[in-house]
């Protein structure tokens, strides 16, 4: 599972690239129970605020 953290800007440029829309925009964004973990709002997350959890 992946996790955002503070230090996200809520520019929501990870939410337009999750195929499963597993991603909420509202402020600070938050992943859902939708998602899949493929990890591609990691690689599109231009601040490095997505962290995948242990």
């Amino acid at each position: 599972m992946f996790r955002i953290i503070e230090t996200c800007v809520g520019c929501g440029h990870c939410k337009v690239f999750c195929p499963a829309d597993a991603i909420e925009s509202c402020g600070i964004s938050r992943i859902n129970d939708k998602c899949i973990k493929c990890g591609k709002c990691k690689g599109y997350c231009a601040i490095g605020a997505i962290e995948e959890e242990a």
